[in-house]
Formats: structure tokens, C-alpha cells, sequence
């Protein structure tokens, strides 16, 4: 049988290989046990899926073992986004979600992933449990009998609902107020339809990419730089203009600045950050994960916030907004939620405060991330990814995890952090993570800098001691 093990974000894998009708309805069963054995039968699962081949199948098939099993079932009108499926287990007072997505990554993927009653990423003690019922089972599982006329089984549609609370954390009128245009671009994924009938659609709002194509247009339906050309024309060739990018399943996103200029998801955390304790003077805490800028860190200093730092992975910042009054919370692969919304990362969520801080501050935001790098000190940031086998990856996390560096390029490393990875921080207030990939032989490797200079000396530095211990396994 398949070997099945949860990641960060669910179960993801390659489909026609592993990620196939007989696991799937393994990993359902194990959640229909979980959900028994915890007396959820009555409230039920919202299944969810997205705009991927066959998601809408696997949903079907997801629904009939659910069904079998005794739990109520909402299904949905059509393929949607992830943090619009997490609302919806909230609003219907759901014990649950099963959502059908591999996010961001390439088309032959698929994933599924449980959503908890607190409509954000399940905790490792609950993907933990669900891992154990499923290595419990004997044998595969049968195709379940069509369901029906099941009392069971309920049809909602949670999307004017989530427009409406949305509508309750972005000022739609000071946008519409401005003049400002946007450029929409769902990427071909299940953002389409959403984030332009929240904005508005009198003209306005110009939206590509926007029809359901399984493919995502030949690319990942991922809003880095390198995907979003075709946005960034449309949006040089608009005057006043941002953009808008989500990915797959809509819980991350990609924005450009009015000449063009891409913002990385760090950047855009920190301005709004600055947002909403300048403009709305919220208090509380900022949460990031240990590979987030810590421009963050600075600004909320300033303002009287404290900062929170987690492992990598939105669950932990998910933890954190349950019990403690988080302002906002985010991660740099572009994940980002605030005060008032659910504990999930939501793409939608953080294109429309970017669209309401450019339109509430009247210039671009290019020129307000310069205003923050003057006050609070700049934060020039570069990941790496290092594609290691088994023993260069063991030995050099071993390296750095055992015997970190005291000095480098002449400065004292003031802290070492262990909490994933290992983090050296530097008297001048650069840092570097080193982090291994709980799925794959990678290293992914974090540098940030106050300085840019300084950023790529670091690199560099890293780049020659990452050489050498590799040479060490070779020899």
C-alpha cells in the first residue's frame, strides 16, 4: 500500500502515482474514524476541493465514505479556496473540512488536507491521530454506494457569507474612494470570481486568468516573480494600478506595485503590519515563523507590540491567534492572516489590505516600504534551496545544529534558535536559517540583512561553507 504521511500542510502527492481513488479513500476513512471517535457525527464535514483535475472527483468520492460512515456532508456549488472552505466550517458550526488541493505546487499534484472546528491548519497532535487510525486499517478500503437521497447530505454555498465578513476587515470604500485600479489575477485557480466581485466590478477591476483550467496555464499556480509577467504588464500598462495575485487554492499571494516592481511576501507583511498600528492602532502581538523577516519585529518594537516567533508552517501561527490577540500573523512563502479573521492563511484577505493601505496612503507602496526601511532599518532577504542527498543533508544540519558558528565575517553570533532548524543571529541584526525539508533531501537556507551588501557577503559566506562540508561527505 501507498505510504502515507502528513507534511506541513496535509497529504500532497503526485497524482496517478500515489495520489490515486484507493489512498484517497484511506485517508478519508481515517478522518470519518477520528470524527467518530470524537462525536462529530452530527455537525459534520464541509468538503471542499479546487480547481485541479479531478478535485471535484475526489470530493465526490470523499462525500460517499463520509456518508457511509454516518457524517453529515456539505458540499459545495463548485471548486473554491481554501480559506473560503476554513470560513465555511466556522459559519455552519462544522466539526470539520476535508479540502482537495496542492496549493501551490505544479499541476500533477493533489493533496488533502482536515480542517478542525477552528477553521485553521490542523495541529501535528491532530494530523498525529488521523496518521494513526490510518496505519490501523487493515487493508484497502471498499468503494462506498452512492448516496443518494441521504438526509445526511447538505448543499451550501458559503461564499456570500465570506464576502460579507470580509467586508467587515477591509474598507471596500476608501478603495473605490481613491480612484485606484486593480489587476486581478487568480492564476487559472479557485480565486477566480472572488477577489473581483469583492472589489468591485464597475470597471475598476480588470481580471486575467480567470477561468478554471487544471493546467494553471502550463506553470505552478504559484504568485512568485517569475510567474506573474503577464500581471505585471497589464499593471505597467494601468496607470494608478496595483496588483493582485492568489495561488491554487487562494491562500497566498503576489503583489506588484504600480511601476512593476514585485513586493516579496515579507515586505508585504511588515507594510501591513505598519497598516494597521498606524492607520486602525490595533494592539497585540505579531506572529511570524522563524524564516519571516524581522522587520517585523522592529516595527511592531516601536509601536508597542511584542513579536511571536513559531516553527515553519501556518498551524503554529493558527495556534497562536486562538489564544492570544494577534494583529497579524504571517510567514514568507506568502501566508498571512489578521485580527478578527480565521486562524488560516488567506490570499484573498491580504490582496484586499494591500489594495485598502494603497489606496488609504495615496501613494505606491514601493515608496512606503522606503519610509520603513529609513525608520526602522532595512531587511534584504534571499532564500536558498539545497538539493542534497540523504547523508550531505544529515551531516550538515549535524554541522551547524551541533557546532554553529561564533563569529561570521568578523561579527559575534549573539543567539543561536533551534525551534526549526538552526538560526544564527548576528550583532548587526542579519541572520541566517538553516532548515531541512521533512519530505524531501533539501535545505532550505534564509539570509536577511539590514544591509544589501552585507546580504550578499552572507550568501556568499554561507554558499563556501555549505561547499566545504559537502566536500567532507565526497572525501
Amino acid at each position: 500500500m501507498v505510504k502515507i504521511k502528513f507534511g506541513t500542510d496535509g497529504w500532497r502527492a503526485l497524482m496517478c502515482d500515489e495520489f490515486t481513488l484507493g489512498p484517497v479513500r484511506r485517508v478519508v476513512q481515517a478522518i470519518a474514524d477520528y470524527v467518530r471517535r470524537h462525536g462529530g457525527e452530527e455537525r459534520g464535514l464541509v468538503v471542499g476541493y479546487d480547481a485541479r483535475f479531478f478535485s471535484d472527483r475526489f470530493a465526490e468520492e470523499a462525500s460517499r465514505v463520509l456518508l457511509a460512515n454516518g457524517i453529515r456532508v456539505f458540499t459545495l456549488p463548485r471548486d473554491l479556496p481554501t480559506p473560503v472552505v476554513a470560513f465555511a466550517v466556522k459559519h455552519r458550526g462544522a466539526f470539520g473540512a476535508i479540502m482537495f488541493t496542492a496549493s501551490h505546487n505544479p499541476p500533477e499534484y493533489n493533496g488533502i488536507k482536515f480542517i478542525p472546528a477552528y477553521a485553521g491548519p490542523a495541529t501535528p497532535e491532530i494530523t498525529g491521530e488521523i496518521e494513526a487510525l490510518l496505519a490501523a486499517q487493515n487493508g484497502e478500503i471498499p468503494p462506498p454506494g452512492k448516496p443518494e437521497g441521504s438526509h445526511l447530505l447538505v448543499s451550501y454555498d458559503p461564499v456570500p457569507a465570506y464576502l460579507a465578513h470580509l467586508a467587515g476587515l477591509v474598507d471596500r470604500e476608501a478603495i473605490a474612494r481613491s480612484g485606484l485600479r486593480l489587476v486581478v489575477d487568480p492564476m487559472f485557480g479557485s480565486g477566480r470570481g472572488l477577489l473581483d466581485r469583492f472589489l468591485g466590478e464597475d470597471g475598476r477591476v480588470e481580471t486575467i486568468h480567470d477561468r478554471r483550467d487544471p493546467l494553471f496555464g502550463g506553470m505552478m499556480p504559484d504568485p512568485q516573480e517569475a510567474n506573474l509577467a503577464e500581471l505585471r504588464a497589464r499593471v505597467t500598462a494601468v496607470p494608478n494600478s496595483l496588483g493582485l495575485a492568489t495561488d491554487g487554492d487562494a491562500d497566498r499571494f503576489g503583489i506588484v506595485d504600480a511601476d512593476g516592481t514585485y513586493l516579496t511576501p515579507n515586505q508585504v507583511i511588515a507594510l501591513l503590519l505598519f497598516h494597521l498600528v498606524r492607520g486602525r492602532g490595533w494592539k497585540g502581538v505579531a506572529v511570524r515563523t522563524v524564516a519571516t523577516t524581522h522587520l517585523i519585529d522592529r516595527i511592531a518594537a516601536a509601536w508597542g507590540l511584542s513579536t511571536v516567533e513559531t516553527p515553519v508552517g501556518f498551524k503554529y501561527i493558527g495556534e497562536i491567534m486562538r489564544t492570544r490577540p494577534v494583529v497579524i500573523g504571517g510567514e514568507e512563502s506568502g501566508g498571512l492572516s489578521i485580527r478578527g479573521h480565521i486562524p488560516e492563511k488567506d490570499g484573498l484577505l491580504a490582496c484586499a489590505l494591500a489594495a485598502e493601505m494603497r489606496a488609504m496612503s495615496g501613494r505606491p507602496l514601493v515608496a512606503t516600504l522606503a519610509e520603513l526601511y529609513r525608520e526602522y532599518g532595512g531587511a534584504y532577504t534571499r532564500r536558498l534551496d539545497l538539493h542534497l542527498d540523504q547523508e550531505e543533508k544529515e551531516r550538515l544540519m549535524r554541522s551547524f545544529l551541533d557546532d554553529p558558528p561564533t563569529r561570521v565575517l568578523g561579527q559575534e553570533v549573539v543567539e543561536v534558535r533551534r525551534i526549526d532548524g538552526v538560526k544564527c543571529l548576528l550583532a548587526s541584526g542579519a541572520w541566517f536559517l538553516l532548515r531541512p525539508s521533512g519530505t524531501e533531501s533539501l535545505v532550505r537556507v534564509y539570509v536577511e540583512a539590514p544591509e544589501l551588501d552585507e546580504r550578499n557577503r552572507l550568501v556568499t559566506w554561507l554558499e563556501e561553507v555549505i561547499a566545504a562540508e559537502r566536500n567532507k561527505v565526497a572525501s
